[in-house]
């Protein structure tokens, strides 16, 4: 007997074309779901349609833990089961903390030691590119930055509505927070026969069409991209900021996979390093806010919630303003500031803890880089389904080429084929992606998209289930 957890009204409230909005964890759901009914799901349920490394198997980096720990129960700064450099580290930022402790709040902004650790993270990265720490704010991850930024930008009725140009696909949360800002999010679409490249004449195809019934103000870019994987080229970045300056855009910088780049003669150049390379014409008037977290990348803190934006180009009064709506959120967590404080400034070599970091950090590297290929390797050899090279990211995100009786039963359905596809791979494998709809996938185009951040051993099963699966799909509507 099918359990209710399986049955299609569940799984078309799911996979909805509106954003699913969970009081749970999916499989904490369908489990409570199951036990309701006196039954259990046959298999182990596997959810790779989050981008959470840990929640999919990854382990924590040792010194972040280390250095929290200390944070959070200082009596460990005595005690030797701890490296002295991370006991160190946690005194110095516990120093930095009011009243020597995690508990206090902040200033708005953040930690001024974290501030300028981060600052001094970006001047390195870029090769010398100043960086001042009073342009830093740290948030409650790059979302909560990304929306301080939304609320400032986000003004006007009808024809005078800011509107947000946004490349596509991308993650479905963007749309819904242009929404709750009062914002309209004007699409451009990426070239997926290009290996999803970003091209200006797309751009301004689509803001000369969108006059008629916004003002567009700002361009958010991903990069590298989610779902996508595509990383920037310099010239691609060089031709969006001259874009940007030519239509006076505020550039909103999405720069959370800068760590996860691993096609081999591909690099991350981030839009900061570009655009004070183009010279005073842009550095001085382009106005931009580029996003890191500790959520993504090797660390995958989801849960500890750190990130950061840097300001550039921005007005003095409009810099209070910013302030004042940091202060309505009040600060962001510490133990997410201690994070990012790491992330800025890792062990060095010669430090106690470096070899241990260094080989964790390795590892976690070499298995997305690994991942990726075998990915692409299984996806790009089964009929009916093809994938773009992914440069960077934790996804891949597979186009599938689908039998029309299949999406036309999905239409029969009210939904799309690639919300069918991902329903019965639930209900029949236990196995649960996301539809490619979800990101403003190109029309008559479906897709899926994959988290590959997780120990080998488990995508190796991701991947059989979803080969058994997609072969029997496309028998049963062929």
């Amino acid at each position: 007997m099918i359990g209710p957890w399986k049955r299609m009204p569940f799984l078309r409230k799911m996979y909805s074309g509106k954003r699913r909005i969970w009081s749970s964890p999916l499989e904490n759901q369908i489990k409570a779901e199951a036990q309701q009914w006196g039954q259990k799901p046959s298999k182990h349920l596997i959810d790779a349609s989050w981008g959470d490394a840990h929640r999919l198997g990854m382990k924590p980096i040792s010194f972040v833990r280390q250095v929290t720990a200390a944070c959070l129960y200082p009596e460990l700064l005595h005690s030797e089961t701890l490296p002295v450099d991370a006991r160190k580290r946690a005194q110095r930022l516990l120093r930095e903390c009011y009243g020597g402790s995690v508990g206090a709040y902040s200033a708005m902004s953040g930690i001024p030691h974290v501030q300028r650790s981060v600052s001094d993270f970006i001047s390195r990265r870029d090769g010398g590119v100043p960086s001042d720490p009073d342009n830093i704010a740290i948030c409650n991850g790059s979302q909560s930055a990304l929306l301080v930024i939304l609320k400032l930008l986000s003004y006007g009725k009808g024809l005078n509505q800011t509107g947000v140009l946004a490349p596509l696909p991308i993650y479905s949360l963007f749309k819904l927070m242009l929404t709750t800002q009062g914002a309209f999010m004007v699409p451009c679409q990426l070239f997926e026969e290009e290996g999803w490249a970003l091209k200006v004449e797309e751009l301004r195809r689509v803001i000369q069409a969108t006059r008629s019934h916004c003002t567009p103000r700002a361009m958010y870019v991903i990069n590298p991209g989610n779902p996508t994987g595509h990383v920037q080229s310099r010239e691609s970045i060089e031709g969006v900021i001259q874009f940007a300056a030519e239509e006076r855009l505020f550039l909103l910088i999405d720069e959370v996979y800068q760590d996860s780049v691993h096609m081999e003669g591909c690099e991350f150049i981030s839009y900061k390093k570009v655009l004070f390379e183009m010279g005073p014409e842009y550095s001085d008037t382009v106005q931009m806010a580029s996003l890191h977290s500790i959520s993504k990348g090797f660390m995958g803190e989801c849960g500890l919630r750190g990130g950061y934006m840097e300001l550039v180009n921005i007005d003095p009064p409009v810099m209070n303003v910013l302030h004042t709506l940091l202060a309505t959120v009040a600060c962001s967590s510490l133990i997410g500031q201690i994070a990012l404080d790491i992330m800025a400034d890792p062990p060095q070599e010669g430090d106690p803890s470096y070899p241990t970091y260094l080989k964790e950090v390795q590892y976690i590297r070499e298995t997305l880089a690994w991942n990726i290929r075998l990915a692409q390797d299984v996806l790009g050899g089964l009929p009916g389904m093809t994938c773009q090279p992914v440069m960077g990211g934790i996804f891949v995100f597979p186009r599938l080429h689908l039998p029309s009786r299949a999406v036309e039963q999905a239409k029969v359905a009210g939904m799309d084929a690639s919300q069918l596809y991902c329903s019965r791979l639930l209900e029949e494998a236990d196995l649960c992606v996301e539809p490619g709809c979800e990101y403003g996938q190109r029309e008559g185009t479906h897709h899926i998209r994959i988290c590959v951040l997780t120990p080998t051993e488990n995508l190796e099963e991701v991947l059989r289930r979803l080969r058994v699966f997609h072969l029997r799909f496309l028998s049963q509507f062929s």
